[in-house]
């Protein structure tokens, strides 16, 4: 098809239109939608498929959370088949609540979006001085995460109508304080209990291993030892950075562009002042504000009385901690920077002045101002370090537009190879080997990209190793690839992970050996309890582990005791197998007040927890929720 595209051109491009035009016609977007979400479906909620390549894309950015939060995690630790299972349900949970907001007609209105959006720290902090939003930095705030502002916005609405799903249960959810004392009196239970841990560690001696059992195991387990398709890749990047490198700017451009922007580039007027604070919230009482003027007008008495001591009066009286131990000093700042009627007094005064008492909305003030810097015209050779940098941003901008079309085409018609369009251009082409479908832990940029790694690992891509279509990253940012080698998963020969397959046989047998040891301990103490030679005893609750698994505490915890002493048996993770032997239950300890308010706070939330759960499996069959990928089972 494409050959055919490339051969003959504009008239394959028209009848192409129209095709297109009367699928959309017919079909509307879903049908192009299905086309570029390639990949087997992991679950279905309301007729809306989750696809693998979506499961394996959320479950990078969960570890990638994870690996910023502690660094000093092996990531690796994490990444097991429970870890993918929740991040699957997660998003099976984000999208069954989606559509209980869609059935309900849940809609948020441009206000309520905008304010959520303003409350974001990291997106206040995108302000500009005049207030409003950089919307380049936006953009490329939003493009870091594969989205474009659109998107991001209708994700952040989604997300807002979702919240008003539970709003109902949670608000009205409670438990009375006789409920909450008979959970809390449980939760603090106490049993004296011996515990001995059979370690599958402890039997590896003990196992024996032919070649004939470990090619039984290697071809039974063959999934175990595969190796994933891979591809050694080149790829070129076409960003603002990259045209600004090759631009050169005269100065001739430098000096008229100098002239142009003088009272901008200009420093502006700044001014140095302390300040005694005497707080009182703009919401007080008439009668709290009064008391709290009538305190800074005798402050203000007395340093217009004797100016030299404001200092020494601000460091003894003054109520805002940060300048106080500074005797008031707020060092410089230019206008804009402080609360209006603070900034109008500071600037209306003379170098030495005191002013009279000041109000805001924090209190009262008494300003001296201490130092003045006044506007200053930078000459040219101060600032031509800065014009340099402002001029060949905005010619980088413009000529970007022309390079995009150049690039795209390029890539396009020349598909076989990038470094026409490197040379061309002037950058460079960039190689990475041993390239996945899914991005490495800790990959970055390109290789992190969702959708480019799946261009990559195209059909097309593949069979004929041409270049992807020019991709926008983020804003101002293409890039293209293509694949130089590429090897398709396999599973590795025995000869090449023989050692891999005796080290998880050994694991196997050895957990079997001390499985069956365990089992046939836990059987001889249950009939003959004086038999049982065990640790000395230790006293649990679920706050009193003791550095016992969790696993073990609960199991012990829930463990019939009409008939004392009980034995269990516990497994973990495929490596130890567990025998507790039940002594004694023991009164739990007496909880303090706060320990029961907190407590009972605890079950109440508890409480709404389980309605919420109670609520989201009603939703979830209501809303014909089908997980497909087979839940891990934890040994």
């Amino acid at each position: 098809m494409f050959e055919t595209i490339r051969n003959h051109g504009k008239p394959v491009y028209a009848i192409l239109f129209a095709l297109i035009i009367l699928a959309f016609a017919v079909s509307g977007m879903s049908g192009y939608e299905s086309m570029f979400n390639a990949g087997p479906d992991v679950a279905q909620v309301d007729g809306w498929k989750i696809k693998q390549t979506e499961l394996d894309a959320a479950y990078k950015n969960e570890l990638e959370r994870i690996r910023a939060a502690n660094p000093s995690v092996d990531i690796k630790l994490l990444d097991t088949p429970e870890a993918k299972y929740a991040t699957l349900e997660r998003l099976v949970r984000e999208q069954v609540i989606a559509a209980a907001a869609r059935d309900a007609y849940f809609e948020t209105s441009d206000q309520r979006l905008a304010n959520e959006l303003q409350s974001d720290p990291t997106i206040a902090s995108l302000r500009q001085p005049d207030g409003k939003i950089d919307k380049e930095r936006y953009k490329l705030l939003v493009g870091s995460q594969g989205l474009t502002p659109e998107m991001f916005e209708a994700r952040v609405r989604s997300q807002i109508s979702s919240r008003q799903v539970f709003k109902g249960i949670q608000g009205s959810g409670f438990t009375t304080n006789a409920v909450g004392d008979v959970a809390l009196n449980a939760f603090l239970q106490k049993r004296e209990v011996q515990v001995v841990a059979f370690d599958a560690a402890s039997f590896a001696s003990k196992v024996t291993l032919t070649d004939a059992d470990l090619e039984t195991y290697y071809k039974a387990n063959q999934a175990l030892f595969q190796s994933p398709e891979q591809a050694n890749i080149e790829y070129v990047v076409l960003d603002i950075e990259t045209i600004k490198k090759s631009i050169t700017v005269s100065d001739e451009e430098l000096k008229s562009y100098y002239e142009q922007n003088q009272a901008r580039l200009a420093t502006q007027e700044e001014r140095r002042a302390s300040h005694i604070l005497i707080t009182s919230p703009k919401g007080a009482p008439a009668a709290d504000r009064e008391k709290a003027k009538s305190k800074a007008q005798a402050l203000l008495d007395t340093v217009n009385k004797a100016p030299a001591t404001f200092a020494e009066v601000a460091k003894a009286n003054s109520q805002d901690p940060g300048s106080a131990v500074k005797g008031g000093d707020l060092d410089f700042f230019p206008r804009g920077a402080m609360v209006k009627p603070f900034e109008d007094a500071a600037y209306a005064l003379k170098k030495g002045d005191i002013s009279a008492l000041v109000e805001s909305d924090f209190g009262f003030h008494i300003i001296q101002v201490t130092d003045i810097k006044s506007a200053k015209q930078r000459s040219f050779e101060e600032t031509k370090p800065e014009l340099v940098e402002d001029v060949k941003k905005q010619q980088a901008q413009k000529k970007f537009a022309e390079l995009a079309e150049t690039f795209t085409n390029a890539v396009y018609e020349q598909s076989d190879s990038l470094k026409p369009i490197a040379d061309r251009l002037k950058l460079e082409v960039k190689t990475a080997a041993n390239v996945t479908r899914t991005a490495a832990i800790g990959a970055t940029g390109v290789l992190a990209n969702p959708k480019f790694l799946n261009a990559i690992f195209s059909a097309d891509a593949i069979e004929k190793k041409r270049n992807t279509e020019a991709f926008e990253l983020a804003s101002k940012q293409l890039v293209s690839g293509r694949i130089s080698q590429y090897t398709a998963a396999r599973t590795l020969p025995l000869a090449d992970v023989k050692d891999r397959v005796r080290e998880k046989l050994v694991v196997v047998r050895s957990f079997e050996l001390a499985k069956k040891e365990g089992m046939e301990k836990l059987a001889a103490w249950k009939a003959a309890p004086a038999t049982a030679v065990m640790p000395t005893a230790v006293e649990i609750a679920r706050n009193q582990p003791q550095n016992l698994p969790a696993q073990i505490v609960e199991a012990a915890l829930k463990a019939e005791t009409s008939k004392l002493p009980e034995f269990v048996g516990v497994e973990l993770a495929g490596r130890t197998y567990y025998v507790t032997k039940i002594n004694k239950v023991l009164p739990p300890v007496v909880a303090d007040d706060a320990t029961a308010k907190q407590g009972r706070v605890q079950v109440s939330q508890a409480w709404v927890a389980a309605e919420d759960q109670a609520y989201y499996d009603m939703l979830k069959e209501r809303f014909k929720t089908d997980i497909k990928m087979a839940k891990p089972v934890v040994k």
